[in-house]
């Protein structure tokens, strides 16, 4: 088949090659775990946090609750960065907008009938801008993978645009659920698909039905995120999320941005984590003892 779709991802040299992708993911993480194991890079990832409450319980009692935690981590550690983000469903970003204190963590909803993408395209849109207009700054949607794996890139395509155009300026992530497309090819042409559809982010997983991010995709997304800043100038920002748990894990997908991506992407404004039990582990490894400050 030929449509600017399919030559667009076509004309990509980033590996199909999933067996080539693990034994590079594997060099990576032997030749460069040990270098950025300190406690500085553990500062800096903790700083990459986009802290997540999704559940069925949220209300706007514990959203509050939560959202106070983390204005009480500034006066609590003056001396560390805060997180990056609070991740909450979008009903709850006016109360998070209202309790919310601390000037530089953003407010990131989820939205788009997240986590399945299954509703009309019209509630997505207008969800996203309800988000945005009571106050969040960053949205994470997920890729209508139905349409994706059927083939119809241009339905995909058109979704993705409509909603960013929605987001109104606000940080725009694109979540590929890359535990469903499992390979190099898929997740490939679905970064490649969402980068040219408007992303400003490219994430993993939601963490909900599927299994969570991998190194190996985070790999194949980084390698495109890479090619895309070649042919158009551009940079997109690569969040992993779902089973991000450790500061073991947060070490190696820092390895992988390092290593592939460079420094320009060493920030939190490109690169982000999404979990909330690993703020709780890089902070006990930080202080060198164990604490449950969230």
């Amino acid at each position: 088949m030929s449509d600017k779709y399919h030559d667009t991802i076509a004309a990509s040299k980033v590996t199909e090659d999933d067996a080539k992708v693990k034994a590079e993911v594997e060099r990576i993480i032997a030749e460069n775990y040990d270098k950025y194991n300190n406690p500085e890079v553990w500062k800096f990832l903790f700083n990459t946090i986009d802290l997540t409450t999704l559940k069925s319980t949220d209300s706007p009692q514990s959203v509050a609750a939560f959202t106070e935690r983390v204005n009480e981590f500034e006066e609590a550690h003056p001396e560390l960065p805060n997180v990056a983000a609070i991740c909450v469903y979008p009903n709850f970003a006016q109360i998070v907008r209202s309790v919310l204190e601390v000037s530089d963590v953003d407010i990131a909803c989820v939205s788009g009938g997240f986590p399945s993408s299954q509703t009309f395209p019209e509630v997505k849109t207008v969800e996203t801008a309800l988000a945005v207009s009571d106050g969040a700054d960053e949205i994470d949607i997920v890729l209508n993978v139905g349409n994706f794996l059927d083939g119809d890139y241009e339905a995909v395509c058109d979704e993705i645009a409509e909603i960013k155009e929605s987001c109104r300026g606000a940080k725009f992530k694109v979540i590929l659920e890359t535990g469903a497309l499992k390979t190099a090819e898929k997740i490939k042409a679905a970064s490649i698909l969402s980068m040219y559809s408007g992303a400003d982010f490219l994430k993993t997983s939601t963490g909900k039905e599927y299994p969570g991010a991998s190194l190996e995709a985070m790999y194949i997304m980084a390698q495109c995120v890479k090619e895309y800043k070649e042919t158009t100038g551009n940079i997109v920002g690569l969040k992993a999320a779902g089973g991000v748990a450790t500061t073991e894990d947060a070490v190696k997908y820092y390895c992988l941005i390092k290593e592939v991506l460079g420094d320009e992407w060493l920030t939190n404004e490109y690169f982000r984590l999404g979990a909330s039990r690993l703020a709780n582990h890089l902070l006990s490894d930080i202080l060198g003892k164990e604490t449950k400050f969230f």
